[in-house]
């Protein structure tokens, strides 16, 4: 995209470089296990080997007999908390074990290798108690929850879903499969916690300081403003670092008790287990449709898991309420509370499942109809949101159907399934939209001029990798109207001003209200009267603005198309092409939002082909906990990605117009890949990751004739 002149003159919208990016690769930038620190014990926790039960003894004193090794803290001896409002935060209080893998002892040690050493001479002895881990779809404790996550109604039904479809002319009834998602940030959950006069102080892989040290302060009975969290480089998050996890408690109770500061940096295969995962989802999907590809009755029921300790429902049938015109309409969750890890946020929770099985179905009913999957899409196109009424604040997703197939040159695809050869390789193409909501949250900001004609916004984002340091200078130089060089931006540290926590794609739209809105205010300051010598500030809260109802639908949209050649004596699919169009919002800066549009359709495509996890039935634990089993994408596994947008000029959002752009990458991937493969081979696959063997096994059951 052209950067218009007045964009480049203030910085708004101009693809300005990331301000950390050379402390990054140069490797000066201090991560939270990183950080300088005399005197610095390392920490290792030992998992529980059982999938239920509870601790009967532990024996330590091997442990403590290693060479280094300063302390073994358990349920005996661990300093005594106060009760956490969030379960999984509840470590070593007592002798429980709820689930494979959750911590039951930490050994503190002079040195990493002894502290790993001393957790391998920890022995454990438990009490096993019958477990079970495996979801179906007519699981006898599965029941209907009132919320599923974000505070969605769990159910949702207007007029007669079940009779329209009964009636309908063209029928579609098909069951699809997500399996566990795993976040696995290049920077695994860490934190370096020291104590000092009755304060604590730590520096933790977050993506919210601020929630971090309420936390803290109400666990170990301090006033917040005895505790500071610092935040400054975060290597991803993806949703698992959204909330404090059981890392930065058992940092800051070793501190304590060794008197010394103590840095716990989780081994990544302990991940699955105890920083949330992406819940399977059981999908069951009836659209009822005319001739004409109408759709008359739409029906999305998502059954999925949940830990005993604390609930959690992935809110996968949420995206149908949204999508399109069904006049009868029913969308439900059931959750089965098992004995398996607390799930939790991951990229575009709800979101990307619900609408990979939603797209998917679409694309079934437009091959089931004869008709053009993007046509019956603008079909259904609707005037308001379907389940509110609510008119949309902007929706421009017949125009990123429209540009996307004329960017992909869609027009010239032959759609008979198998009408690409190349040798042994089958080429297809697949399109699928895509939606993501618009959340904002209250933050303050602050936004000083200095005498040096410089100007210092404060506020307590966080950057987990997205370039919001440089964004919200965009911002504020806008708001001043002076050069982006001329403002610096201090995040990451909850002694700057409460700020919300970086997730839901709501980051920069909640912190770029308050530091405009601050920016705006010194702006008018300034046009008074020169500043004073010792400068002057102003401060922002959108509190009471940011999270008020809309009498508008607020969405971002996007269209995705993928390009995939599919080997038929091996089964691999090879990605050729994905190519994405979005409507979301004002793009404030075009360099930092094409990467989290190329990312997210990245993770989608490792959705689509190579990502899963599987619960072993006997012992209770993820078969894939590290990145040798759970295969992430490489640059290799896609040669070609694009990503554009249409620049949308919404007044109903916030000062900056812009909307999200952190999730909705990834929302539509998997389902255009999944399509992409059937057109290629004529073989509809349901279930998630299309890894070699089950695209095989379906080309070699079907016999590589039929469609469908």
């Amino acid at each position: 995209m052209d950067v218009p002149v007045q964009a480049a003159a203030t910085g708004l919208g101009a693809p300005v470089e990331r301000r950390e990016g050379r402390e990054k690769v140069t490797g000066t930038a201090r991560y939270a296990a990183e950080q300088p620190c005399l005197g610095r014990a390392h920490a290792w926790p030992v998992p529980a080997s059982i999938p239920r039960g509870r601790v009967t003894g532990i024996d330590t004193a091997a442990a403590l007999a290693v060479p280094g090794v300063l302390a073994v803290l358990t349920h005996q001896n661990a300093p005594k908390l106060s009760e956490p409002e969030d379960p999984t935060l509840g470590v070593l209080r007592d002798s429980r074990v709820p689930h494979r893998g959750w911590f039951v002892a930490l050994v503190v040690g002079e040195t990493l290798e002894a502290a790993r050493a001393g957790a391998a001479a920890v022995r454990v002895d438990y009490a096993v108690e019958d477990h079970d881990v495996t979801l179906t779809a007519t699981h006898p404790d599965a029941y209907a929850p009132e919320q599923a996550n974000g505070g969605y109604p769990g159910s949702r039904e207007h007029g007669d879903p079940e009779g329209v479809f009964a009636s309908a002319e063209v029928q579609l009834d098909v069951d699809y499969r997500v399996p566990p998602l795993h976040n696995h940030p290049m920077e695994p959950h860490a934190t370096t916690a020291g104590w000092h006069d009755g304060r604590l102080t730590v520096h933790t892989s977050t993506q919210g300081s601020t929630v971090v040290r309420a936390v803290l302060a109400d666990l170990f009975g301090l006033p917040e403003e005895n505790v500071t969290v610092l935040a400054e480089h975060v290597g991803g998050g993806f949703g698992s670092k959204g909330t404090p996890r059981p890392d930065v408690v058992l940092a800051a109770m070793a501190a304590r008790h060794t008197g010394l500061p103590v840095t716990l940096a989780l081994p990544r295969r302990f991940l699955p287990a105890v920083v949330g995962h992406r819940a399977p989802t059981l999908h069951r999907l009836r659209l009822g449709a005319h001739p004409d590809g109408r759709l008359t009755s739409l029906i999305h029921e998502v059954t999925t898991h949940t830990s005993r300790i604390k609930e959690f429902v992935e809110q996968a049938a949420v995206p149908a309420r949204v999508m399109y015109a069904a006049p009868d309409a029913r969308t439900t969750h059931r959750v089965a509370p098992l004995d398996v890890p607390t799930p939790s946020w991951m990229r575009a929770p709800g979101e990307a499942p619900g609408m990979y099985a939603l797209e998917s179905a679409m694309d079934e009913l437009a091959t089931e109809l004869g008709m053009d999957p993007v046509e019956l899409r603008i079909v259904n196109e609707p005037g308001t949101e379907p389940d509110s009424g609510k008119p949309f604040s902007s929706r421009h997703l017949v125009e990123c159907l429209r540009e996307g197939a004329r960017r992909f040159s869609w027009a010239e695809r032959d759609p008979r399934p198998r009408s690409r050869a190349e040798g042994p390789l089958l080429v297809g193409s697949g399109v699928a939209a895509a939606m993501y909501p618009v959340l904002v949250q209250p933050s303050t900001a602050a936004a000083r001029a200095l005498p040096d004609g410089t100007f210092l916004v404060r506020i307590n984002a966080t950057d987990i990798g997205t370039g919001a340091r440089t964004v919200l200078a965009q911002i504020a130089a806008d708001a001043l109207a002076v050069p982006v060089a001329r403002v610096r931006t201090d995040v990451g540290s909850s002694e700057l001003p409460a700020a919300s926590l970086a997730g839901g794609s709501s980051g920069t739209a909640s912190w770029g209200w308050a530091v405009h809105e601050a920016c705006t205010r010194l702006a008018e300051r300034l046009a008074e009267g020169p500043p004073p010598a010792e400068g002057i500030e102003v401060r922002a809260d959108t509190a009471g603005r940011a999270d008020a109802d809309s009498p508008f639908a607020r969405h971002a949209f996007g269209a995705h198309f993928a390009e995939v050649a599919v080997d038929t004596v091996t089964g691999e699919t090879r990605v050729r092409r994905l190519l994405g169009v979005y409507a979301a919002g004002h793009i404030l800066n075009s360099r930092t939002a094409r990467s989290q549009f190329v990312g997210g359709m990245t993770m989608g495509l490792g959705m689509a082909l190579t990502e899963g996890s599987t619960l072993d039935a006997a012992f209770g634990d993820f078969a894939e906990s590290d990145l040798a089993a759970y295969h992430v994408p490489t640059h290799a596994d896609v040669p070609d990605i694009e990503a554009h947008w249409i620049d949308e000029d919404d007044t109903r959002l916030n000062p900056m117009g812009s909307k999200g752009i952190g999730e909705i990458g990834i929302v539509g991937t998997a389902a255009a890949i999944g399509n992409a493969v059937f057109h290629a081979t004529g073989v509809r696959l349901r279930e998630l990751p299309l890894t070699p063997d089950r695209v095989l096994s379906g080309i070699r059951e079907r016999g590589c004739s039929s469609a469908g």
